[in-house]
């Protein structure tokens, strides 16, 4: 009886000390989604993004008599417009009868939309239209002959809706499922006035090295005795790129051990999450609460000040020896002039 009660507070620590964790499964294995149907592992987003995989360590400073500023900025903007694709993959006896269901299919879409005030646009993307063939056998007195034989035809196409609010999504689904249309492979998010956004992550850059530049002649450094030279970057990422999914942690059957049984694991579904690019080492962020996935755009700066080479000094002139001279004046008036000998 001790031991079940010892084992039973025992599963009660465990639990209450993983209820903080969450359902997330740390070895779970890490594999990325756009937000759509399709999934693919090892897609390396983290080496671009700048996701730390292993323990932040405190880098060793080195004095050095060159300057250096990096700046590294992030705004979080909500999409203006949105463009879904479904891939529809339809099969058909003739070529007529494949490419009409294809179009019935598309025009049961847009008038279900537009009958519910959907004012977005559509776009077919063709991917591919084929024969399908099936081998026949002929069975011959002492062979077989193989033949492949036309069939039916198979026709592929993305269609694209375009739309600016993000409510008329759950039209857009409902429209593609009643017409029979279930495959999204994505959904591509845009922003208006580029422009102007990275113009103001600029003007705020601008002001940052101005602060930095200050905190450098607080501490004792002309910067006018400096020479500088700049690179920068700029980096536009979508929500699809930032999809990750995790398993949930199995779960421990309380009534399997009341009755003394065995524990039936059930296979737990792949949950998948937004993860946005962490707001950690980033000089500036605007808009850093989010409540939604969003476009996360920036620019990087980076500026080194090295002391300008310093200018050689003039020659000094060479200093002429004198040549001493002696002038000789003869008693009937001539001047003789004479150097005096080594001179």
């Amino acid at each position: 009886m001790k031991s079940i009660i010892t084992t039973f507070l025992l599963l009660c620590v465990l639990s209450s000390n993983g209820q903080h964790l969450g359902n997330f499964n740390n070895q779970a294995s890490k594999m990325q989604i756009s937000r759509a149907n399709i999934a693919t592992a090892d897609m390396g987003n983290a080496a671009v993004v700048g996701y730390r995989t292993t323990p932040i360590q405190r880098p060793m400073l080195q004095p050095s008599n060159m300057l250096n500023i990096n700046l590294h900025s992030l705004y979080n903007v909500e999409a203006t417009d949105y463009t879904a694709v479904f891939n529809i993959n339809q099969v058909g006896e003739t070529a007529d009868e494949t490419t009409q269901l294809m179009s019935d299919k598309i025009n049961a879409i847009k008038a279900e939309l537009r009958g519910k005030g959907f004012n977005g646009k559509f776009a077919i993307d063709m991917i591919s239209f084929m024969p399908q063939y099936e081998i026949e056998v002929t069975n011959k007195l002492f062979s077989k002959t193989y033949t492949e034989i036309p069939v039916g035809f198979e026709l592929q196409q993305n269609l694209l809706i375009s739309y600016r609010d993000d409510a008329d999504f759950e039209k857009i689904l409902s429209a593609c499922a009643s017409a029979e249309v279930f495959n999204l492979v994505k959904v591509d998010y845009y922003v208006k006035n580029l422009e102007a956004i990275y113009a103001e992550l600029q003007t705020k850059l601008i002001a940052e090295v101005k602060k930095k530049k200050e905190y450098f002649t607080a501490l004792g450094f002309d910067m006018s005795t400096y020479d500088v030279h700049m690179a920068d970057a700029k980096f536009y990422h979508m929500p699809k790129d930032h999809y990750q999914s995790y398993v949930a942690a199995n779960n421990i059957s309380m009534e399997a051990l009341k009755q003394k049984k065995g524990v039936t694991r059930i296979k737990k579904p792949t949950s998948y999450y937004y993860e946005p690019i962490s707001h950690a080492g980033y000089d500036i962020v605007v808009n850093a609460a989010i409540t939604k996935p969003v476009i996360q755009l920036g620019m990087n700066l980076s500026l080194r000040y090295t002391p300008k080479p310093k200018e050689p000094k003039a020659p000094v002139a060479p200093v002429k020896e004198p040549k001493p001279k002696v002038y000789v004046i003869s008693p009937t008036g001539p001047v003789d002039i004479k150097l005096l000998p080594n001179s």
